[in-house]
């Protein structure tokens, strides 16, 4: 393989995150799902911010936070995803490029605003997150640069990019590229709904063209609609080439072929916010593998991310992962 310019180039929706703390009966008023990432248009997203109390503005995005994850480990990030040349957006580039990742793709001068999710955490820390898709769903074909993708390691994508046809497009396109180029290619489930939604779609990717495969327990048993994890377990390790499943308190566990780490989660003083802990999950792994460490030392490191950010309010971290390394 010829020497990589960057570690891992994450494609993925450009989000402005908007955190805001509320009970239980604010999700039941306002017909929320608990945990779960609901897709709402403009004016609901309006509505919603309106009812919200004081909020805190970071930018988010899944793979933007993995992104963050990988260049405060100390690797080579580029990230691809659409904003607006908006305030939103200038502020998504600002943030990301400020983590040390490259990010080169070309604001959208009309149509929708960036992207926002409104995210509201529960006093169990439970994370309720209402997603604006709004400029994200320009992100298409065009946007991809065949050269940069073929120039990472890794790509890594988010599932939620299923939710619009030309993004999906855009990732069928960079994982051929990648894999061209002699590179791996890896996503993420995303979210348990996200798999009810593209549940035959991902499995076909996860056995034709996937190299390492993020989930947590939830994704991966609705992903093979099983009761149990240990069944999931199986049915993934006859289909993925790589897998990392993550199990909360109980660590994460890795298969690739008949081997099987099973690795503790990392040490928490107290949950804040669980906001982000798959995401960086996902950064420590990947830092892990494109500097060739092994498996269980490469979920050993992204349980430290996972740790760091779900002790803070916010999806990216706010201590530089390479000093708890």
């Amino acid at each position: 393989m010829t020497s990589a310019a960057f570690d891992v180039l994450g494609i993925g929706n450009a989000i402005v995150d908007v955190l805001s703390r509320a009970d239980d009966s604010f999700l039941g008023q306002h017909g929320l799902v608990k945990g779960s990432m609901m897709l709402i248009d403009e004016a609901r997203a309006e509505t919603l911010y309106a009812a919200m109390g004081p909020g805190v503005e970071i930018s988010g995005g899944s793979c933007g936070n993995t992104m963050a994850g990988v260049a405060s480990f100390g690797g080579k990030g580029a990230y691809i995803g659409k904003v607006r040349d908006d305030q939103l957006g200038a502020v998504f580039g600002h943030d990301l490029k400020a983590t040390g990742v490259s990010f080169e793709t070309a604001a959208a001068t009309s149509g929708p605003a960036t992207a926002r999710c409104l995210i509201l955490v529960t006093p169990d820390a439970q994370r309720t997150m209402n997603t604006y898709l709004g400029a994200c769903t320009g992100l298409g074909p065009a946007d991809i640069d065949v050269a940069r993708v073929g120039s990472a390691q890794v790509t890594y994508v988010e599932g939620y990019l299923w939710d619009a046809p030309a993004a999906k497009q855009a990732v069928l396109k960079a994982f051929d590229a990648a894999h061209a180029a002699g590179r791996k290619v890896s996503i993420t489930l995303s979210d348990s709904f996200c798999v009810h939604r593209y549940r035959e779609e991902f499995r076909d990717l996860i056995r034709t063209k996937v190299d390492i495969l993020f989930g947590n327990e939830a994704e991966i048993k609705a992903l093979y609609e099983v009761e149990t994890f240990e069944e999931a377990l199986e049915a993934t390790r006859k289909e993925a080439k790589i897998a990392a499943l993550t199990r909360s308190e109980k660590g994460s566990v890795v298969i690739k072929g008949s081997e099987t780490y099973a690795v503790p989660a990392a040490p928490v003083a107290k949950v804040v916010d669980t906001t982000g802990a798959g995401d960086l999950y996902a950064s420590g792994f990947l830092f892990g593998f494109t500097q060739n460490k092994p498996l269980a030392e490469c979920a050993r490191l992204g349980g430290i991310a996972a740790a760091e950010v779900i002790s803070h309010v916010g999806a990216r971290p706010e201590q530089a992962l390479r000093s708890l390394i």
